[in-house]
């Protein structure tokens, strides 16, 4: 495992205090490289490209071809009206199916989980944009049914992401159950679920608990889950990750997600931990 350095001040100096689906996918849901708007708080321009000599006395400027990132917002907003199409049964690996996506949860104010997850994700791919990654994301709206969980593992896969991330919050009914957790597939099922994995796991883990997110006191093991049931991280290729944002049935924590506020905090953080990850492992 790679330690992660200097999260804050490698990513968003400025940025940070601003802050599982259906048969496959209809053509307005399929995956796209994000061009949606930067969200109103202010975001660093990407850096430029570094020009390399070609000789002592010749210099040429090599343009990098630019990372990609997948962001994964999970469920979608018109699940709730298709249960025959997200119940239907898919490949979860390790010889196993399950339900092709769910509904997921919300807030007891009725926040839903998918509008959240949507929000945050639109909202990570502005910031790793500027940044100069390219985005894909699983599904392009908040309105439509789907993509079935193995059908997002595949978008990943397809696009050779660099990075997989996708997000979610909790619907814990345990009294006082708080904080962020960090699921990876395991056991490993190839290279890529392996060490890059846990270590694009653990940043996710130290730029959420540099944006001052608490770790779950109720999954896992110190904000870290490995686990071998969920699909989208079993059919992996890539290095990938699901990022529990915290417990919407805790009031504190619904609060902070209903606010725009706290959506910003949230994806300054997991864009922290996504490019100190690919600094780390791919020359970001």
């Amino acid at each position: 495992m790679f330690a992660v350095r200097s999260l804050v001040g490698l990513v968003l100096s400025g940025v940070f205090l601003v802050a599982g689906c259906s048969s496959p996918p209809v053509p307005s849901e399929v995956a796209r490289v994000s061009s949606v708007p930067a969200p109103s708080s202010s975001v660093p321009a990407p850096s430029s490209s570094v020009a390399a000599p070609a000789s002592p006395s010749v210099a040429s400027s090599v343009a990098r071809e630019p990372l990609t990132v997948v962001l994964d917002p999970g469920h979608n907003g018109g699940n709730a009206r298709r249960p025959d199409v997200i119940g239907a049964p898919v490949p979860a690996g390790r010889g196993k199916t399950k339900p092709c996506n769910t509904t997921g949860t919300a807030t007891d104010e009725g926040y839903a989980e998918h509008a959240f997850n949507w929000d945050v994700a639109q909202r990570v791919g502005s910031l790793l944009e500027a940044q100069g990654a390219r985005v894909v994301y699983t599904r392009a709206d908040d309105s439509g049914v789907g993509p079935c969980v193995d059908e997002r593992a595949a978008i990943g896969n397809r696009a050779g992401a660099a990075a997989v991330v996708s997000i979610h919050a909790d619907g814990a009914t345990a009294a006082g159950a708080r904080g962020f957790h960090v699921a990876y597939s395991a056991p490993p099922l190839n290279a890529a679920q392996g060490t890059p994995s846990v270590d694009l796991a653990e940043a996710m883990r130290s730029g959420l608990l540099a944006g001052g997110f608490p770790l779950s006191d109720y999954l896992g093991s110190d904000g870290l889950a490995p686990r071998d049931d969920l699909a989208g991280l079993n059919l992996s290729e890539r290095p990938a990750v699901l990022v529990e944002c915290g417990n919407m049935r805790n009031a504190g924590e619904a609060a902070v997600m209903s606010s725009v506020d706290g959506r910003q905090r949230y994806a300054s953080a997991i864009a922290a931990g996504v490019v100190a990850f690919l600094r780390e492992h791919a020359g970001f």
